[in-house]
């Protein structure tokens, strides 16, 4: 099922092992895709888990759109598409800003989740500036050369500027930029503090989010870190530590 439509926008959506119990939604970062665990970490989590990954609005596969990325809009897009799959309550994986939607979800419909995983996600109380410049030029290209190690697929120069003018069409022509400053308040002590669900966080040694994910711990009540060998690329720089640390926490 390569496309579907909600919220009268198409997604491009990938499902694993569609038979097994207690669904597993990976949500990946803001520009990449779902690629980011196609080749390694999901094919790991579906031996035992029903396994549904979606590019996010303009990444990917997925429909191009001006609006429509703060994380309230991000999360009712992904609780249409557990409506679509009739989900009513989901595991979630949330890698960088895929970590910062599904910490929103599991505050505002805490009904919907079950434990969460979140992979080197930033918080949002350090400004715009500094988020976006964590995700800049340079963040790709060692993202795409990452990417050629772990799936062993070389990204040509067309694969490349590709990925930057996604970059130069989300901070240019899309809301993404104002969305981000209306979020700046997310991360507050309050709100990490009412999380209650079961957390996992994963974090680079050397990623530039690593002090986040240290206080994301401290603030979150039932939350547990872990510091694997990798920067904020870690789910193609590590992915084997990634599988093995989210295959213990899901099952």
């Amino acid at each position: 099922m390569p496309l579907i439509k909600i919220n009268n926008q198409k997604f491009h959506v990938l499902e694993l092992n569609e038979t097994a119990p207690d669904p597993i939604i990976m949500i990946h970062g803001m520009f990449t895709n779902l690629s980011v665990f196609y080749f390694n970490i999901a094919t790991h989590l579906a031996k035992t888990h029903h396994i549904i990954m979606y590019d996010l609005r303009s990444h990917g596969l997925s429909e191009k759109v001006k609006y429509g990325y703060d994380l309230k809009t991000m999360s009712n897009d992904l609780i249409s598409l557990m409506n679509f799959f009739k989900i009513q309550k989901a595991n979630l994986v949330g890698y960088s800003f895929g970590g910062l939607i599904s910490l929103f979800t599991a505050i505002h419909h805490p009904e919907l989740t079950q434990k969460i995983a979140i992979i080197d996600s930033p918080i949002t109380d350090s400004g715009t500036d500094d988020t976006i410049e964590k995700y800049g030029n340079e963040f790709l290209e060692h993202y795409m050369q990452n990417y050629s190690i772990s799936t062993q697929l070389t990204p040509n120069k067309r694969q490349l500027n590709k990925s930057k003018k996604l970059f130069d069409f989300l901070l240019h022509e899309t809301t993404m930029p104002k969305d981000l400053i209306k979020d700046k308040d997310f991360s507050s002590a309050e709100n990490m503090k009412s999380i209650y669900q079961e957390i996992l966080l994963l974090y680079g040694n050397r990623s530039d989010c690593l002090k986040d994910g240290k206080l994301l711990n401290k603030l979150i009540p039932n939350s547990k870190l872990y510091e694997g060998n990798g920067d904020h690329n870690l789910p193609v720089q590590n992915p084997e530590w990634i599988s093995k640390k989210l295959m213990e926490f899901f099952n």
